[in-house]
């Protein structure tokens, strides 16, 4: 399915840190390199959930750890990094994995939208950025590293309500793909990850919450995309893509806008 068992790509000695690591895609990525042989620090807000990932992570990889972090600062995101880089000697591998997803339906009368959108973008955006330009540099003065920044396939087929998330996500998208271009000519790697569906905390609307489930053909699990993160990143495609079906939806713009467009709208709360 997604051809993760193919290929079992080894991280041994190598540092890894990990953002958004307490819970969802965040945690099974640590704990997968981990498994991999990579020393790999866990940051996110949560200080109960990182004592539970930090148990595991030292079983698997010792000398791995967490650490309380809220990227959507940028100057305390960044001064960690560079702690850690002057601690551990360098990171070779940085996965900018946080994030939150805020409705903003505009047609209603729901509080300041504003200051929602630049919550999202603090977060899902910013934070990627300041990570990036925190590591990329010495990385290639080493010639070597490996960069990952979560973008969502929404980012591709924005539904409505989901403009400040949507919007933030397909600036990832849109950083990382310049990045890619600019370094990958000096060793270092950057991909951006399309994860498909996942049902962690923040990407559950299934009928419990009083959604429903998308197609079977974008629905993954969180191991099944730290695997995939694990075996594919360092390699020459920029996109890491979980899922195929999402990558029509481009197509299905151009092809049949207005069909599409009703589609996309029956999303419409």
């Amino acid at each position: 399915m997604l051809g993760a068992r193919h290929h079992q790509r080894r991280y041994d000695g190598q540092l890894a840190v990990v953002t958004g690591a307490s819970s969802g895609i965040g945690r099974a990525v640590a704990l997968t390199l981990a498994t991999r042989g990579a020393q790999v620090i866990g940051l996110a807000r949560r200080r109960d959930l990182l004592d539970e990932l930090a148990t595991e992570l030292a079983q698997r990889s010792p000398g791995s750890a967490t650490e309380v972090c809220d990227v959507g600062d940028a100057d305390v995101y960044r001064a960690t990094l560079a702690r850690l880089a002057s601690d551990r000697g360098k990171i070779d591998i940085l996965i900018n994995n946080a994030g939150i997803d805020i409705d903003l339906h505009v047609a209603s009368d729901q509080g300041d939208g504003n200051a929602t959108t630049h919550e999202v973008f603090d977060i899902n955006f910013f934070a990627a950025v300041a990570g990036t330009l925190a590591v990329v540099p010495a990385m290639v003065q080493r010639g070597a590293g490996i960069v990952v920044n979560v973008s969502s396939d929404t980012a591709r087929a924005p539904e409505p309500g989901q403009g400040a998330y949507a919007a933030s996500k397909a600036a990832v998208s849109a950083f990382t793909e310049s990045v890619a271009h600019e370094v990958a000519p000096l060793g270092v790697h950057v991909h951006v990850l399309y994860p498909g569906w996942v049902p962690t905390a923040m990407g559950l609307s299934g009928p419990e919450q009083g959604g429903s489930l998308p197609p079977k053909m974008v629905r993954r699990t969180a191991d099944g995309v730290a695997a995939l993160v694990a075996n594919r990143m360092g390699g020459p495609r920029t996109d890491i893509n979980a899922a195929v079906l999402p990558l029509l939806a481009p197509i299905a713009r151009i092809i049949a806008p207005v069909s599409y467009q009703k589609s996309m709208r029956r999303f419409s709360p």
